[in-house]
């Protein structure tokens, strides 16, 4: 062999050794190689509402990474949740929509269409409840989803541990392996933190709040330190009045009425509403495990905890079971290190353990409470690489980013002067469940709930969330769709999975214009933004009279204006007349669109006393008459009269010129 050959060798398989020992001594000190990517979107978590937003960014072209945390995508849903919980039951966005049928599809296929699982599967006649299931039907529907995405990647078991950002720019985002020491470090255009947490926009050092503000500071009525008190009866003429007309909506009821304690101070402070395990129990004797008494057993506390929140009957035998609430270790885990959530993790589900044990076999507790709950073990085939515990803690509230809108308990009430949730130009999704909190500590007045637990069933209203709820305060090209910008009072009516899931598929779309673009998020044209919402049927205004899936032409329009102040009120009433005095302000609606001087709010304060008018009738001409110069609109006899849906299409085709 000659000597140039032995060299080359030689110096080869040193190469080899000396790199064989880099990498194996980056493993033992905690320096794993780096891999890197580059895509047009990374959205952190695989929330309900993060799936929602990948998968809508990947159908329209963009290349997505999806991370999450844990092996299993699907958030609380495919946890243990059980539910959908909306007082709407109609659809809001296509994905949502998408996914709902899925599962009542599963059940009806699987089971057959007159079997005990789809008919448990379908919505109930009254309660929470907009369709039940199972999490390993969750998780199954979840991973289906994304699995048919060419242009979707997705990362499991990775967490965000560090941001590099360069003013309001965030450049990249590395990953580190939950189980090991492996890191990898991405690149993007558009970053969302569709986590419940709100990780990564805390590391993106994004301004936030964690806890309850003062009642002064928004003029929130239930801000800060409250003790509610219950009653059947309204207890204010005002609250009856507000019970009849939220009774006229097309919404699931709930009653009960709530009134303030004197001794409510209003004060701010850190806690948050209480978290637990959605717990899944069956009682098939083939599919159940039995309790064991826990070894930190305390018969004392677990006396103290509640018990009787329960989602039932799930399909296949099983319920959901919503308790039990540890109040106060819970607060520790909003910005805890991964120790410090997972203590406070591990003290719930010792909980929820001892308190099930303790209710199937402690003599204090009724024979029949004990023979109920004695049929119910940890479900077998759910969760099953976990110990059959959730591989989600049911995080009710973390951190709220402070964005460029802060969506308050008024977003959620009827405004002061027209009879519907104030508007907002850039409303990208709805809320309508009721403003609801859960305890933050366990001190009580005479009479009082838990301090912090509200249940505001007729004094909240559907809401309109900014597009500017999303946008942090300076950063631009990140999006906080879940852990978006909220006071602790309207947090209540934001943190259900559809509404996430709404607002999440807008933020895709916001995404998909800004890459398109070549802008930020923070820099897109948002009134661009809701056209393409409207278009692709997302919800953005509720109405009482309104299918946002329906096929009538003029509902994408119907949707937009209902975002730009064009009702006052809940019903669109599209197939009555189109008055004169209507007529004339939305004309000069549509005009101020188009110079960028509509304040949507203040249209819909002019629209109050010309809604109840049932004046004269207008007819086609006159209506051409009043759009903006040049405007194209479908022809039709002048002399026609026109209804309310007619008129909002042509002022949509109008805002085309």
């Amino acid at each position: 062999m000659s000597t140039t050959i032995l060299r080359q060798v030689t110096f080869s398989t040193v190469r080899q050794w000396l790199c064989g020992w880099l990498i194996l001594g980056g493993v033992l000190f905690g320096q794993a190689a780096d891999s890197r990517g580059d895509y047009d979107l990374v959205v952190v978590e695989g929330t309900p509402g993060g799936i929602t937003m990948a998968v809508r960014a990947a159908r329209e072209g963009l290349n997505v990474l999806l991370v999450n945390r844990n092996e299993h995508l699907g958030g609380i849903l495919s946890s243990g949740l059980g539910v959908w919980d909306t007082q709407y039951e109609g659809k809001r966005s296509p994905l949502y929509d998408e996914v709902r049928r899925a599962i009542f599809d599963h059940y009806q296929t699987t089971y057959g269409e007159n079997s005990e699982q789809y008919k448990q599967a379908l919505p109930a006649k009254s309660g929470h409840t907009n369709g039940k299931f199972e999490p390993k039907v969750a998780e199954k529907i979840f991973n289906e989803l994304v699995g048919k995405e060419k242009n979707l990647t997705v990362w499991k078991g990775f967490n965000p541990v560090a941001v590099k950002r360069e003013g309001a720019i965030i450049q990249s985002i590395t990953f580190k392996s939950s189980k090991g020491l492996e890191t990898k470090t991405v690149t993007a255009k558009v970053f969302a933190d569709c986590s419940y947490e709100g990780d990564l926009a805390a590391l993106a050092k994004v301004p936030y709040r964690v806890g309850r503000e003062a009642r002064a500071e928004y003029n929130e009525p239930h801000a800060g330190k409250v003790f509610m008190l219950s009653s059947q009866k309204a207890p204010t003429p005002e609250l009856a009045k507000l019970a009849e007309l939220h009774d006229s909506l097309n919404l699931r009821k709930f009653t009960g009425f709530q009134s303030i304690a004197p001794e409510s101070t209003g004060a701010a402070d850190g806690e948050v509403q209480a978290f637990n395990y959605r717990t899944i129990l069956s009682s098939d004797p083939a599919n159940r495990l039995p309790v064991t008494k826990p070894a930190n057993y305390d018969v004392v506390a677990l006396k103290k905890l509640e018990f009787g929140s329960i989602v039932q009957p799930l399909p296949n035998k099983k319920i959901g079971w919503n308790r039990p609430q540890l109040i106060g270790p819970h607060t520790a885990y909003v910005e805890g290190k991964t120790q410090t959530r997972q203590q406070v993790m591990d003290a719930h589900w010792d909980a929820t353990m001892g308190l099930l044990y303790f209710l199937q076999n402690d003599e204090s507790v009724t024979p029949e409470r004990r023979k109920y709950f004695g049929q119910y073990g940890l479900a077998k085939d759910e969760f099953t690489d976990n110990g059959h515990r959730p591989y989600e803690f049911y995080v009710r509230e973390a951190r709220r980013i402070v964005g460029r809108y802060v969506f308050t308990q008024h977003d959620a009430m009827l405004a002061k002067d027209y009879m519907r949730a104030p508007v907002h130009e850039d409303s990208i999704g709805v809320t309508e469940w009721y403003l609801d909190t859960h305890a933050c500590t366990t001190n009580r007045v005479k009479g009082s709930l838990d301090e912090g637990k509200m249940m505001l069933h007729y004094e909240t209203f559907p809401g309109q969330v900014p597009y500017r709820a999303l946008l942090p305060q300076g950063v631009d090209n990140l999006l906080v769709p879940v852990c978006l910008s909220s006071t602790h009072v309207a947090w209540g009516t934001i943190r259900l999975e559809p509404t996430w899931m709404n607002i999440c598929e807008s933020a895709a779309y916001a995404a998909v214009q800004a890459v398109k673009n070549k802008q930020t998020p923070a820099a897109i044209d948002a009134d661009k933004l809701l056209r393409t919402l409207a278009d692709k049927r997302v919800m953005l205004s509720f109405f009482n009279d309104v299918e946002v899936s329906g096929k009538e032409e003029w509902i994408p329009a119907v949707q937009y204006f209902g975002a730009k102040g064009f009702f006052a009120t809940y019903d669109a009433r599209l197939n009555e007349p189109l008055t004169q005095e209507v007529a004339f302000q939305w004309a000069s609606g549509v005009k101020r669109i188009k110079e960028g001087t509509l304040k949507a709010d203040t249209l819909a304060r002019a629209l109050v006393k010309d809604e109840e008018l049932r004046g004269v009738q207008i007819t086609h001409g006159r209506f051409v008459g009043m759009l903006p110069s040049g405007s194209r609109v479908k022809a039709a006899p002048s002399f026609s009269q026109l209804t309310r849906g007619e008129a909002l299409l042509m002022l949509w085709e109008a805002l085309k010129d």
